[in-house]
C-alpha cells in the first residue's frame, strides 16, 4: 500500500476536513464537554477510541455480510447498534476504573451513541470505498483531529473564562465566536492534503 495515501488521509481527516471544525458533526461534546481540559481530554480519548472500534467492526460487517447478501439497506441501522454497544462499552469501563472522568463526562458520554461524527465515519469508509487499512487510518485520523479541536478549543475557553467581554458577549457569544475563529483557522489548511505530494 502506498504510504502517500495513508499521510494525505490523516492530515486530511485531521486538519483539512476535520469533523467538529469543518463538518460540523459532533458539536454537541464539542461545546459541552470543552469547558475544562480534563473533561476534553478524556471525551477525546473516548470518542478516538469508539471511532477505531465501530469502523473495526462496522467495516467487516458491511463488506462480508451485508453487501453480499444484498443487505446493504440495514447499513444505518446495524451502524447505529454497533456505536451503542461500543459506547455502553466504553461506560461500564469509564465507570468502573476511572469513576471520576465518568461523573465529568456526564450526560454527554451516553450522548456518543447518536454522535453523528463517529457514525459519519463509519459511513464515509464505506462511500469512498476504502480499504479496511484506510478505514482504520481514517478513524484514527478523525478521531485525532476531535482530539485536536477540543484541546485547542478547551485552552481558549479556559482563557475566555477570566476575560471581562462586553455585557453582550458574555457566555454562549463569546463561546460560538472562540469556535467560528477556531473554525477559520483550520479552513486554512484547505488544499495541503491534496497537492502534498505534488
Amino acid at each position: 500500500m502506498d504510504y502517500r495515501i495513508l499521510i494525505t488521509v490523516i492530515i486530511s481527516t485531521v486538519l483539512v476536513n476535520n469533523y467538529v471544525l469543518q463538518r460540523f458533526l459532533g458539536v454537541c461534546p464539542f461545546l459541552g464537554v470543552s469547558k475544562e481540559q480534563k473533561s476534553a481530554i478524556g471525551m477525546s480519548a473516548a470518542v478516538i477510541f469508539v471511532m477505531l472500534l465501530a469502523t473495526a467492526v462496522t467495516w467487516p460487517i458491511y463488506n462480508f455480510f451485508l453487501a453480499k447478501n444484498g443487505l446493504g439497506f440495514l447499513q444505518i441501522i446495524v451502524f447505529i447498534l454497533v456505536i451503542a454497544t461500543l459506547v455502553q462499552f466504553v461506560e461500564i469501563v469509564l465507570r468502573k476504573f476511572i469513576p471520576s472522568l465518568y461523573k465529568t463526562l456526564g450526560v454527554y458520554l451516553p450522548l456518543m451513541t447518536t454522535n453523528c461524527a463517529i457514525f459519519a465515519v463509519t459511513m464515509v469508509n464505506i462511500e469512498e470505498g476504502y480499504s479496511y487499512i484506510v478505514s482504520i487510518i481514517n478513524a484514527f485520523g478523525s478521531g485525532f483531529g476531535f482530539f485536536l479541536a477540543m484541546v485547542i478549543f478547551s485552552s481558549i475557553r479556559q482563557h475566555t473564562e477570566n476575560a471581562d467581554p462586553p455585557q453582550a458577549f458574555k457566555g454562549l457569544p463569546l463561546i460560538l465566536i472562540s469556535a467560528a475563529i477556531l473554525s477559520f483557522s483550520f479552513y486554512g489548511f484547505a488544499g495541503v492534503a491534496e497537492n502534498l505530494f505534488r
